[in-house]
Parts: C-alpha cells; sequence; structure tokens
C-alpha cells in the first residue's frame, strides 16, 4: 500500500513537472536556431583559420549540441533556456565588440564593449553559473528525482563547460589586464597563433620558391652547359672533316 502511495506520488510529480515544463513555440524556435547556430560553429572552425583555442572550441561546440539536443528530448526546457540565456548574454557583447573593432574610427566604443563583456563573462559563468545552474542540476535536483543515466550525462558537461568558462576567463582576465596598462594591441585568444601560422606559411612558400628558383637555375645551367658542349663537337667535327676533305684533295692534286 505504502508503495502504490509512493508511486502515485512519483507520477503526480513528473505529471506536475511535465506540465511547468511544457515546450512553448518561442521555445522551440529558440532551441532551434542555437542548434543551427552552434552545428554551423562547429562545421566551419574545420575549414577556418586555427586559432590557439582550436580543441576548446570544438569541445565546446559538442557539449553544447549534446545538452541542448538531451534537454530539449528529456524536456528539461527550463534549465536548457537557461544556461542558453546565460551564455547569449555574454555572446551578444562580444560579437558587437568585434563588429566595431573591424570598423574604423569606433575604436572607444570597441573597448567600452569589451570592458562590458569581460564583467557580464566573468559574472555570468564563474559565478552565475555554477551556483545557480550547476548547484540546482546536481543537488537540489537530487530532492525530487533519484540519479540516473541522463543526470550523470547532463552534468558531466555542465562540467566540462565550466571548465572551458574558467580556461576563457584567465585569456579574458589576460586581456583585460593588457587593456589596462594600454599594451592590448590583438587578441590573446587566437591572433598570436593566427600571425605566428600566417608567418610560417610565408616562410614555407618562401623557402619553396627559392628552392624552385634554384632547381631552374641549375637546370639552366646544365642545359647551356651540353648546349656549349654539343656546339664544341659539331664545330670541332666541322673542321675535322674540312681538313681532312683538304688533305684529299692535296693528295690528289699530287
Amino acid at each position: 500500500m505504502l508503495s502504490i502511495t509512493c508511486l502515485q506520488l512519483h507520477l503526480h510529480v513528473l505529471q506536475s513537472l511535465s506540465r511547468l515544463q511544457s515546450l512553448e513555440r518561442a521555445h522551440f524556435w529558440y532551441y532551434m536556431l542555437e542548434l543551427g547556430f552552434y552545428g554551423s560553429l562547429l562545421l566551419r572552425i574545420f575549414v577556418d583559420v586555427k586559432r590557439k583555442d582550436f580543441k576548446e572550441q570544438v569541445i565546446h561546440h559538442l557539449a553544447t549540441i549534446f545538452l541542448l539536443s538531451f534537454s530539449y528530448c528529456a524536456n528539461y526546457i527550463r534549465i536548457g533556456t537557461l544556461v542558453m540565456l546565460l551564455h547569449d548574454s555574454s555572446d551578444i557583447l562580444l560579437e558587437s565588440a568585434k563588429m566595431f573593432n573591424y570598423g574604423s574610427g569606433w575604436r572607444k566604443t570597441c573597448d567600452s564593449l569589451f570592458v562590458v563583456f569581460a564583467v557580464v563573462f566573468l559574472v555570468t559563468r564563474l559565478v552565475i553559473f555554477p551556483s545557480r545552474i550547476i548547484r540546482t542540476t546536481l543537488l537540489l535536483s537530487m530532492e525530487v528525482f533519484e540519479p540516473f543515466t541522463g543526470y550523470y550525462l547532463f552534468n558531466v558537461l555542465l562540467m566540462v563547460l565550466q571548465a572551458l568558462h574558467i580556461f576563457w576567463a584567465g585569456l579574458i582576465l589576460r586581456m583585460v589586464f593588457k587593456f589596462l596598462k594600454g599594451k592590448l594591441e590583438k587578441d590573446e585568444r587566437s591572433d598570436e597563433e593566427s600571425e605566428a601560422d600566417v608567418e610560417e606559411d610565408d616562410k614555407g612558400k618562401e623557402e619553396k620558391i627559392d628552392q624552385e628558383d634554384c632547381c631552374c637555375e641549375k637546370s639552366k645551367e646544365n642545359l647551356n652547359s651540353k648546349l656549349s658542349m654539343l656546339t664544341n663537337s659539331c664545330v670541332l667535327n666541322n673542321l675535322t672533316h674540312r681538313r681532312s676533305s683538304v688533305a684529299n684533295k692535296t693528295c690528289k692534286a699530287q
């Protein structure tokens, strides 16, 4: 009798949570847009210039796609929407700062947006995300459900995201430190490696061109030497033939 009551209570909780997490049309399109966006980033990263955090970017995109897919299929709409909102709140500022950085005459706007982005990133990714999102999914959810396979998968992926947040926070703090000193000239995250790669590629191309030029010069020298040898041999043969013909004519005349 007690087990039946517990089962009914458990079903009632599941039904209540299912009603609370009903999928609205706005949620559906939000999920579809985010999945398409991160899917395009994952495909584009393999044809784009490889940055210093190439591996971290791939891991982040894969973990995000798995999290979105799992939360959508498991009907964890609320937690999935919160995770997306936390990420988008700082990503919008980052893309805006990049846009003004590429334009001329918008340096102050770019710097202001970068400072706001750094603050929002550090607060959302290092404070709100672990204290609210991970704490709820890892600890508070145990009061309603018993751990299952999806519980461990979901929280492991969230931990992976948190580790990546710490990694990027270190790069951002380094950029902020250089910005305050007035020494920030390029992206700490990517430009150093991309420029080094470009320089290495240029050096490799120059060396290859030099090698090709050397080979061409050597082949020309060999060809000229062979032509000169052939010309000399032809001249000598003609002289020898003429001498022999003159000698024959002299003998006949005598």
